[in-house]
């Protein structure tokens, strides 16, 4: 039996920190809301993977423990743009030997940590 095609992924979050939420991922990472919700905005992150963020009070326990990866060639780039926009730096840019990556933490209004990363392992996109 085939399986059947997955053709898009989104990763819904609770947002308390409504519109901090809002001008962090459309302002300062220039992510485009590709359906806007009663209570939800749903963001196109990279072809078919999408991050959602709804209001809610609640968060997941901790909350500091929800990791979202963005990936990309220009760490370093980020780096100096969320700096720029005032974000919370977590952890700034460093190759972790273990996993072969080059990477950096901030945090999001909500407290989510976001991580922005380079594969320096050649095996990543085959």
């Amino acid at each position: 039996m085939t399986r059947p095609p997955i053709t898009e992924f989104i990763a819904f979050l609770p947002a308390p920190n409504w519109e901090a939420t809002r001008q962090f991922y459309e302002q300062t990472l220039g992510l485009p809301c590709a359906l806007e919700q009663v209570d939800c905005c749903i963001y196109r992150v990279a072809g078919a993977g999408y991050l959602g963020f709804c209001r809610r009070a609640e968060m997941p326990q901790p909350a500091e423990r929800v990791i979202l990866t963005l990936v990309t060639p220009a760490v370093d780039e980020w780096y100096a743009h969320l700096q720029a926009h005032g974000v919370e730096i977590a952890k700034p840019p460093a190759y972790n030997e273990r996993y072969h990556i080059y990477h950096l933490f901030a945090r999001d209004p909500n407290g989510y940590l976001i991580e922005i990363q380079r594969f320096e392992d050649p095996r990543w996109g085959d």
